[in-house]
C-alpha cells in the first residue's frame, strides 16, 4: 500500500522512527549491567533476578505478531503511538518501582509496548519508501540503529547505574519517547490495510504468551519449591496446556490466527525458526551469567561492566557488514554455520572462568568470539527464516523468526540461571566460599549454554540446505532484522 507519491516527510519520519526503536532495543542491553545493583535495592532473590529480563522477553515475543495486525488494521502511526507511549509510561514506572515485583510487572508492560512499536515502526517503512534503493536505505537505518543500541546499551547501563542510579536506565527513556510522540503526528503519515477483516486473535496471543509465561515461571521456582512437588507438576502441566490450546486454536477455530501454522510447512522456515530459538535460547541467560560473574566475583564496578561488555558489542557492530558481505557472496549456510560455531568455541572458553581469574585472561577472547558469532549467526538465521517463503507472508515469517528469538531467550534464561544458582545453593550449603560457589554455578550455567548452541549448531548443518538460501530478495528483506 505504498503512496503513488513519495511523502516529501519521509526522511524525516524515518529519523523519529529510528529513535524510537533506538530506545527500545537500547532497554534489552542496559539492564544486564544494572542488574546487581537492582537486585540489592530492591531485595530481589538471586535466581529471580532473571525476571526483570525474562518479563520483557515474554511480552515482546507473546505479543510481537499480534501487535504487527493491530498495526496494519487500526493504523500503523496511532499503534505506533500507542506503543510508544506505553513504553515511556513503563519505563517511568520502571524507575519508581520500589519493590521486585512492580519492576517485573511494570517490565512486562515495558515488553508489551515494545512489541506494539516494533512491527508498527518497520510497517510505516515499507509504506513510506519506494520499493528499491531508497526502501533497502531506509531499512538499512533501521538495521544500524538496531546494532548501536545494543552497543551503547552496556555502556550507557554502566554510567548511568553509577553516576546517576540504575532508576535512570529506564528514565532515560521517558523524555525521548514524549519527543517523538509529540513529532510524530507531524511527520509521519497515517496507513493501514483496508482489505483483510479485523480480527486480532486475543485468544491466541494471551493463551501462548500465558503458557510460556507459567513455564518459566514453573523452571525458576522448582529448585526453591522441588521438582517433584505438586506446584511444580501443576504448574508444568498447566502451561503445557496453554500451548496444546493456541495450537489447536490456531489450527482449527481462529479465523484469523494470529500463527498460522500451516507456514511450518515450509520446512526451511521451521528449520530457520528453531535455529533462532536456539541461537536466543543461549544468548539472553549468557549474558546475564556474565554480568554476574563480573560484578560478584571479579568485584567489577557496574560501569567496568559496561565497559567489558563492548568487546562483544563493539565487535558485534564492525562485523555486521562483513556478516551481511559474505551471506549475499556465500549463502546464509555457511555463514550461520560459522557464526554457531563461533557462539559455542566463546562459551566453551567461558566454561573455563576461575573464581581468582581476570578479565583479559577468562572473559576477553569468549567476549571476542562472541562477537563475532552475533551477526555471523543472527543476520542468515533471518534470511533463511524469510528465503522460504512468498512475498505475501514476509511479514508474518520476519514476525516468528522475532517471536522465535524472544521466547527462546526467555526459556534459556530461567533454565540458565536456574542450572546455575542451583548449583551455586548446594555448594553453599556444603561450605564451598561464596566466590568458588557462584563460579562453578556459573560454569554449569555456561555448559548448559554451550549445549543449547551445539543443537543450534546442528540444526543449522542438518536441516538448511545451502541452495535454498541464496535468494537476493531474501538478503534485502532480512538483513534489517538482524
Amino acid at each position: 500500500m505504498n503512496a503513488a507519491a513519495p511523502d516529501p516527510r519521509r526522511w524525516k519520519a524515518l529519523i523519529l522512527i529510528c529513535t524510537a526503536i533506538f530506545v527500545v532495543v537500547l532497554d534489552i542491553a542496559i539492564v544486564n549491567v544494572a542488574l546487581p545493583s537492582i537486585g540489592r535495592d530492591l531485595d530481589f532473590a538471586e535466581r529471580n533476578l532473571q525476571w526483570v529480563i525474562t518479563a520483557y522477553s515474554l511480552t515482546y515475543g507473546g505479543f510481537l505478531l499480534l501487535g504487527g495486525r493491530a498495526a496494519d488494521l487500526i493504523g500503523r502511526r496511532v499503534m505506533f503511538m500507542v506503543g510508544l507511549a506505553l513504553f515511556g509510561a513503563a519505563s517511568l514506572v520502571c524507575g519508581l518501582a520500589t519493590s521486585s515485583a512492580m519492576l517485573i510487572v511494570a517490565r512486562g508492560v515495558q515488553g508489551l509496548g515494545a512489541a506494539i512499536v516494533t512491527p508498527a515502526a518497520l510497517s510505516i517503512i515499507s509504506v513510506t519508501f519506494t520499493e528499491g534503493s531508497e526502501r533497502n536505505k531506509a531499512l538499512g537505518a533501521w538495521g544500524a540503529v538496531g546494532g548501536s543500541g545494543a552497543a551503547a546499551g552496556v555502556l550507557m547501563g554502566g554510567v548511568l547505574t553509577k553516576y546517576l542510579g540504575w532508576e535512570w536506565i529506564f528514565w532515560v527513556n521517558v523524555p525521548v519517547a514524549a519527543i517523538v510522540l509529540a513529532l510524530t503526528p507531524f511527520y509521519v503519515r497515517e496507513s493501514k490495510r483496508t482489505d483483510i477483516v479485523h480480527d486480532y486473535d486475543v485468544t491466541g496471543a494471551v493463551s501462548v504468551t500465558g503458557g510460556l509465561i507459567v513455564l518459566v515461571y514453573a523452571i525458576s521456582q522448582a529448585p526453591e519449591v522441588g521438582w517433584g512437588t505438586f506446584r511444580t507438576i501443576g504448574l508444568i502441566v498447566l502451561a503445557a496446556a496453554a500451548l496444546v490450546f493456541f495450537l489447536i486454536w490456531e489450527h482449527r477455530f481462529a479465523e484469523r490466527p494470529l500463527m498460522p501454522l500451516g507456514i511450518f510447512r515450509t520446512r526451511l522456515v521451521a528449520a530457520a525458526n528453531l535455529s533462532g530459538f536456539l541461537l536466543a535460547g543461549g544468548m539472553f541467560g549468557t549474558f546475564l551469567l556474565l554480568t554476574l560473574y563480573m560484578q560478584q566475583v571479579l568485584r567489577l564496578s557496574v560501569l567496568q561492566t559496561g565497559v567489558a561488555f563492548l568487546a562483544t558489542a563493539g565487535t558485534a557492530v564492525v562485523m555486521a557488514g562483513p556478516a551481511q558481505a559474505l551471506t549475499t557472496r556465500l549463502g546464509a549456510k555457511p555463514v550461520l554455520v560459522t557464526g554457531m560455531s563461533l557462539l559455542v568455541a566463546g562459551c566453551l572458553w567461558y566454561t573455563q572462568i576461575d573464581p581468582d581469574g581476570s578479565y583479559p585472561v577468562d572473559l576477553l577472547p569468549g567476549f571476542l568470539a562472541v562477537g563475532v558469532g552475533i551477526p555471523f549467526a543472527f543476520i542468515p538465521v533471518t534470511i533463511a527464516a524469510l528465503a522460504g517463503v512468498g512475498p505475501d507472508d514476509a511479514g508474518l515469517a520476519s514476525g516468528l523468526i522475532n517471536t522465535s528469538q524472544q521466547v527462546g531467550g526467555a526459556i534459556g534464561t530461567a533454565v540458565l540461571s536456574t542450572v546455575a544458582f542451583t548449583h551455586a545453593d548446594t555448594l553453599l550449603k556444603e561450605g564451598t566460599p561464596p566466590p568458588n560457589a557462584f563460579t562453578d554455578g556459573f560454569r554449569w550455567g555456561f555448559w548448559v549454554a554451550a549445549g543449547i548452541w551445539s543443537a543450534g549448531l546442528l540444526a543449522s548443518l542438518i536441516f538448511i540446505r545451502r541452495e535454498e538460501v541464496a535468494h537476493p530478495e531474501a538478503v534485502e528483506l532480512a538483513a534489517p532484522q538482524s
